[in-house]
């Protein structure tokens, strides 16, 4: 899977908490430590140690340059890559609301680009990335993109670069919700009467516990959740609350993925 990126070299470009867990999975996968070129002001003392080329200058084609700086950052560093661009180089980009058409003025438009959108459950290897090119990216670009990406979670192609808002705000802003509801079900737990590091480990064990049943299950989580209400039960007490189509969570998660995608769009203009 490394063959071409062995002989031509990959450049990360910032190399903070996504990039760094990257680095570590494509390590970890057999990738030759000097065939990366990591470029980063403030590298910690982990990547120091990586044995990786570290704001050393890059191979003239390297087969691919993983941009991985804060959006607000992208103005300051893509033009030190910018000469790279409308070449054989595969720009892959998983910056949050930066789009294909701002990469393409900034690098040029024959550039072949992907843009991506991981989340930061990547950390642990248990991220989920979709992912879309532009025209210029080949098959074998996208196979290169998906392969690199999947160090650190599954990985899904979307057709349509316009779902990338929608993507961001379920799967990219999504881990803080469901850390939200660890936070609030220990809450209520105390509120009940249990003590606050019971509550915590209850709750972050049955979030835990219960995603990893959906992601193993053959049910669909419509009967997952079927399958643990009893009529008149417990479950179904709470369920009543919770499923309340305007103040559960049906119509508060609508608006809450319908702000961070609209948000994403706005970040896009």
């Amino acid at each position: 899977m490394f063959d071409d990126i062995s002989a031509r070299g990959l450049v990360l470009l910032g190399c903070g908490k996504m990039g760094s867990a990257m680095l570590a999975g494509w390590l970890e996968r057999g990738l030759a430590p000097d065939a990366v070129w990591v470029i980063d002001p403030k590298p910690s003392d982990w990547l120091k140690a990586r044995g990786v080329h570290l704001n050393e200058t890059p191979p003239e084609s390297p087969a691919v340059i993983l941009i991985a700086v804060k959006p607000q950052m992208m103005g300051e560093a893509l033009p030190d890559i910018a000469d790279y661009g409308n070449g054989s180089t595969l720009f892959v980009s998983i910056a949050a609301g930066t789009t294909i058409d701002f990469f393409e003025d900034m690098l040029g438009a024959a550039s072949p680009i992907v843009r991506a959108m991981p989340n930061t459950p990547a950390a642990v290897g248990r991220g989920i990335t979709a992912i879309v090119g532009n025209g210029r990216v080949a098959p074998a670009q996208l196979d290169q993109a998906e392969a690199l990406l999947a160090a650190v979670g599954q990985v899904l192609r979307v057709e349509d670069e316009a779902q990338m808002d929608a993507v961001t705000a379920v799967s990219g802003s999504g881990p803080a919700y469901v850390f939200h509801l660890i936070e609030t079900m220990a809450a209520a737990g105390v509120a009940e009467g249990l003590p606050e590091d019971l509550a915590m480990r209850l709750a972050k064990a049955t979030v835990a516990g219960a995603g990893a049943l959906a992601e193993a299950a053959e049910e669909d989580p419509a009967q997952l959740r079927v399958n643990v209400t009893s009529p008149g039960g417990t479950t179904a007490a709470a369920l009543g609350v919770l499923m309340e189509e305007e103040t559960g969570f049906p119509g508060l998660l609508k608006r809450a993925v319908k702000a961070a995608a609209d948000r994403s769009r706005e970040l896009a203009e």
